[in-house]
């Protein structure tokens, strides 16, 4: 069904850079980033996937089945999203919060391209029925084209065409602290004893340069599921570190983070940040907890006596924090439809709670904003069915026909939560967003 063909590429980092600028001739395009990251389960540095050949968008009715039904009749790359709010598809819940962004509940597409790259190799996959327009293009790639692009400008923050940022709160510090007073109020009365619980922040009449956006957001964090998401106006600037879940043959590989200490530029202090995380019996209890919970979500699926944790609230250290993650690995039978493996596990632990489905019904009641592609994720199925996929936090959502941005932060509460060092938490984690959008 695909062509391919292969180049070695003398400088893969100016390489990906110029790739990415290339893309934006495009209406659809996933560019995702390892950032030469060192991890167990990766498959590639960097991918990307542009031109929309075909392509499904729906809201959350029956989601996985047309999901289930495109993947299993297209048996080809397709890139897309899974939004929060699929939730409501797999068990009876609904949605009835603030949605200013306006992004479909689910959107994939079977590009045309496929770019593919490994160390300094680079596949190129396309469809067979484009063969006319791709005649010159593997030479004009490798040449002319990505020779004559250059790095993108820098973007002046206070010459924007619609002025200066200034990030609105979707609700006061003061409101946020009572709001986790609620939510402790139903962990003590046992309804639910751990759940994510998020707020909004976001910028009305106001517009960015998504690329030069990501390239900043890119470079303070360095994660290893960077992601930029183009479909037609609506953007995706995404510098996660969390894997959702991976599938490789018949092995289910899935990595919450439950959490986080700030860096600190002093190596002596810097390791004493990770020892105290390490130890810290409130983020440990919180990652065991949602160990649990995908253990559970994971044997829906798995074959008997197949669910295996692998690491357990290990730290890794990124530029920007230190994070607390655990790989719970499992196996499938060779029958077992790849989208039913999604369907069974989301939306992911690490960004609900456990009891799950409680815990998003409260969640649902105490936030203020639809979370929408925001705790959901984005990824792809390969052509033989398996699939990897991220967690979108650490993200900009922005639709540029409404001059609408947005990015949300969240954490754990547990019985053990202050609300003041709640909201700190959560203000580190918006950190690198808002130097972003507003140059501070």
């Amino acid at each position: 069904m695909r062509s391919s063909k292969q180049y070695t590429i003398e400088n893969s980092l100016e390489f990906k850079t110029k790739l990415l600028i290339w893309s934006q001739q495009f209406d659809e395009v996933v560019w995702l980033d390892s950032n030469e990251y060192v991890q167990h389960y990766s498959s590639y540095d960097a991918v990307l996937a542009v031109d929309a050949f075909t392509a499904i968008k729906t809201d959350y009715h029956n989601a996985f089945d047309q999901l289930k039904e495109y993947q299993e009749l297209a048996l080809d790359w397709i890139f897309g999203y899974l939004s929060y709010d699929l939730k409501n598809d797999v068990e009876h819940l609904e949605s009835r919060n603030n949605d200013e962004l306006g992004f479909p509940d689910l959107y994939f597409f079977q590009p045309k391209k496929v770019f593919l790259l490994k160390e300094n190799i680079l596949e190129v996959q396309y469809l067979k029925m484009v063969d006319d327009e791709m005649t010159g293009d593997f030479d004009t790639i490798s040449t002319t084209l990505i020779n004559t692009v250059t790095a993108p400008p820098k973007d002046d923050n206070t010459h924007r065409p619609c002025g200066k940022i200034k990030i609105s709160l979707r609700m006061t510090k003061d409101e946020y602290k009572e709001k986790i007073q609620q939510l402790l109020a139903h962990i003590h009365r046992g309804d639910v004893y751990e759940a994510n619980f998020c707020q909004e922040f976001f910028a009305k009449n106001s517009c960015i340069d998504p690329l030069q956006t990501y390239y900043q957001l890119n470079t303070i964090s360095n994660p290893p599921f960077a992601t930029f998401f183009k479909m037609n106006k609506h953007y995706l600037l995404s510098a996660s570190p969390e894997r959702y879940l991976r599938k490789k043959g018949q092995k289910i590989i899935t990595q919450p983070i439950k959490g986080t200490a700030k860096r600190a530029k002093n190596t002596e202090e810097d390791n004493k940040l990770v020892t105290t995380l390490m130890n810290d019996p409130k983020e440990r209890s919180e990652n065991i907890m949602i160990v649990d919970l995908v253990r559970n979500d994971l044997s829906r699926t798995a074959t008997k006596g197949s669910v295996i944790v692998e690491e357990l609230c290990k730290i890794y250290s990124f530029d920007q924090v230190h994070q607390m993650i655990s790989t719970v690995v499992s196996e499938v039978a060779k029958t077992t439809s790849a989208v039913d493996i999604i369907r069974t596990t989301f939306p992911m632990g690490s960004m609900t709670g456990a009891p799950k489905i409680s815990a998003m019904q409260i969640i649902e009641n105490l936030e203020e904003s639809k979370r929408g592609l925001y705790s959901g994720a984005v990824g792809y199925f390969t052509p033989d069915g398996d699939f990897d996929f991220n967690v979108v936090i650490r993200s900009i959502l922005y639709n540029e026909i409404k001059q609408y941005i947005s990015y949300t932060v969240g954490g754990a509460i547990t019985a053990k939560s202050d609300p003041d060092k709640e909201y700190e938490e959560c203000l580190l984690k918006a950190k690198a967003m808002r130097e972003v959008l507003e140059g501070i």
